[in-house]
């Protein structure tokens, strides 16, 4: 009898760790892969000889426990990991070789042979089977130098999910669209281990809880309404039509399947668009933006999933696909319940023949008027333009992106302009693939840059080649007159006046005043060439019988704009020391995306020898914005896209009050 209780010890030892073994391999495998394993094993019988030695067992060792307690089946306690998302930086620099490794195996099949000493021991063996089934039902047991991992057992009603709890219906759903719903103030998981059942055993202490990922990357929202500015608007009992924009570049997923050598840091998964896409669409509800402008937005998920969800949350929806081949553009949805829209201009930045405007980029302008709430019948708004493009990337064609932008600020200017000459409010969105500080941005900001001369390169500050030899310039004038785009970012046609009448003065009345007399005496100390020097003048079209407005065309190497544009970020986050950002690529930190609004110039400050305008708010007030995050915040996410954040960029959001006047 002894050598057959060692025989049989020997046997469910053995049984435990492969069972054990198999259990954390099916844990982490796909279902694919699962249901290939099964079809692999099936058919299978135990041997005879096992089987009766297993029953004898089950016989002997369960025979005397009650009828509500069971006794834990040998491979029946599993081996799971604990949400992705809940499980911090950690989890997701692991990758999946290190997750193959064999520490939870060990923990496994040591758990079940304490269980068997348990069973074999006389009376605590009762007890400690008891113990063991009141265990919670998902404990977390870690070893050092390996991801946390849970033991489950199953359970009815609901689970436990980092936390808090939440009903089993919301966990089926996707866990970076969970995140999304739990609240901040959730219980916290004690950090005191539980009392272990087992004595003369190790045990194995959990781990401190990671931070959860709505944690590592909560953003804070910016209440900017105690400015004084605003705060003078409130106390005057002055109404606010408030509403938010939010720009966002989504990420085409086409991009990502074109570039996967940019998204090395990321488990596939994540970047699969079925994936992505409710995790998008949970960041749009959650922040309820009444503007939305989205960039890389691809044609066909757009036309079949985006678009269709969107009119479902009260979105009314503009599209423009980028020329050329590609399938990705611009799109800006309004709720049609808050703004009605006036007009909607597609601009496209190719030109053919154009070699400073050869690329496919695009861009939208849209003029809405918001819709007032009942009881202000006698109130009026003004109406608001709203823009959004997708510069280049390209960090060496500055010259490029310059045109670009000077093209959509010549369709802002037609579309914002009144017919007094002033401008509508205007909030100006989008991927400008520059830099702040950037000369790029300063053009944006404070309305002029000086050009001729300046490296390509330069323009964005994306990358520095100032150590190449040879470096593209920009030349004066930047753009072609036949562009019929002015220095001062105005369609040249809008700049003609009007025909009044017919000509008063003919063209040869004219030219009679073409020189002056001084101008036609030759002076007695120029050297006398024949041909060159004995000639008089010709007669030509002199400058000063030239109309007006075709002196704006002449280029002096200075483009300006008189939007009056600012930011809605400061490009700094000072309680943290360090700079915004809204992507990573490559894993290092930038800001490109912007939401600019028009603002009221006060006074020119001088800093290091160049002008910076200041501003302070107008009719439109920036009321509050989303804080963006900062490099080493976004790295212990383990960057951009991540299975919280499915982009590679970060949204931007801001809130903003327009002035509501009597009529």
């Amino acid at each position: 009898f002894p050598s057959v209780l060692c025989f049989l010890f020997f046997f469910l030892m053995t049984d435990a760790f492969f069972t054990c073994r198999k259990n954390v391999l099916l844990a982490k495998s796909t279902s694919t892969e699962i249901e290939g394993g099964f079809a692999a094993t099936r058919g299978r019988s135990v041997p005879e000889e096992q089987e009766a030695l297993l029953q004898q067992w089950l016989e002997e060792g369960a025979g005397n426990l009650p009828a509500s307690e069971s006794v834990p089946a040998v491979g029946k306690v599993s081996v799971t990991l604990t949400s992705d998302w809940l499980e911090g930086s950690e989890l997701l620099m692991t990758s999946l070789s290190d997750l193959n490794s064999a520490p939870e195996v060990t923990w496994c099949a040591g758990q079940q042979l304490t269980e068997l000493h348990a069973l074999a021991s006389s009376e605590p063996q009762d007890h400690a089977v008891t113990d063991l089934a009141k265990l919670p039902a998902e404990e977390t047991v870690a070893v050092a130098g390996s991801a946390p991992w849970a033991a489950v057992v199953p359970q009815t009603g609901h689970q436990v999910a980092g936390c808090a709890a939440v009903d089993v219906e919301v966990q089926n759903e996707d866990p970076a669209v969970l995140a999304w719903s739990l609240s901040q103030d959730a219980e916290t998981v004690p950090t005191e281990p539980p009392a272990w059942p087992i004595q003369d055993m190790v045990q194995f202490c959990p781990l401190p809880t990671e931070v959860p990922y709505h944690e590592i990357l909560w953003r804070d929202w910016e209440d900017l309404s105690v400015q004084p500015c605003v705060l003078e608007q409130v106390l005057g009992n002055t109404p606010l039509f408030e509403f938010r924009v939010m720009s966002y570049n989504i990420l085409a997923q086409d991009l990502v399947e074109q570039g996967l050598d940019l998204y090395l840091h990321c488990h596939p998964d994540i970047l699969n668009w079925n994936y992505r896409l409710p995790n998008l669409l949970q960041e749009i509800r959650h922040w309820d933006p009444d503007v939305l402008c989205l960039q890389e937005v691809q044609e066909n998920h757009y036309r079949e999933q985006l678009e269709p969800a969107f009119k479902e949350m009260g979105f009314a929806c503009c599209y423009k696909r980028r020329t050329g081949a590609k399938t990705d553009g611009c799109a800006v949805c309004y709720k049609h319940s808050r703004f009605q829209l006036i007009s909607v201009s597609p601009v496209e930045y190719f030109r053919p023949g154009l070699d400073v405007l050869n690329r496919d980029n695009v861009g939208l302008v849209l003029l809405l008027q918001p819709l007032l709430p009942e009881g202000l019948d006698l109130k009026a708004v003004s109406p608001l333009c709203v823009a959004n493009t997708h510069v280049l990337f390209n960090p060496r064609r500055g010259d490029i992106k310059l045109a670009q932008m000077a093209l959509l600020l010549a369709e802002i200017d037609k579309i914002a302009k009144t017919t007094g000459g002033s401008y509508y409010p205007v909030i100006l969105c989008g991927d400008l693939n520059s830099v702040p500080d950037s000369p790029l941005y300063k053009f944006i900001r404070n309305g002029e840059l000086a050009y001729h001369g300046m490296p390509a390169w330069k323009v964005s500050g994306q990358e520095d080649f100032s150590q190449q030899f040879y470096s593209r310039k920009l030349m004066a004038p930047l753009w072609p007159s036949s562009l019929g785009i002015t220095d001062r970012c105005q369609y040249v046609t809008l700049c003609q006046p009007e025909k009044i009448g017919r000509r008063k003065y003919s063209r040869d009345f004219l030219l009679q005043f073409q020189f002056c007399e001084v101008a036609c005496v030759r002076p007695p100390q120029l050297v006398l060439l024949e041909g060159v020097t004995d000639a008089k003048p010709a007669v030509t079209v002199s400058f000063s019988v030239l109309p007006w407005w075709l002196f704006l065309c002449r280029s002096s190497g200075i483009i300006q704009h008189g939007l009056n544009l600012t930011s809605v970020y400061s490009h700094f986050l000072p309680h943290r020391g360090r700079q915004e950002v809204t992507t990573m690529p490559m894993g290092l930190g930038a800001t490109v995306d912007y939401i600019f609004y028009s603002a009221e110039p006060v006074e020119n400050g001088n800093r290091g020898g160049e002008c910076r305008r200041l501003y302070q708010d107008g009719a439109l007030k920036l009321l509050g914005r989303l804080s963006l995050l900062s490099e080493d915040t976004l790295l212990l996410a383990n960057g951009l896209p991540n299975p919280f954040c499915s982009s590679d960029h970060l949204c931007l959001l801001a809130s903003f009050g327009l002035e509501i006047s009597s009529l």
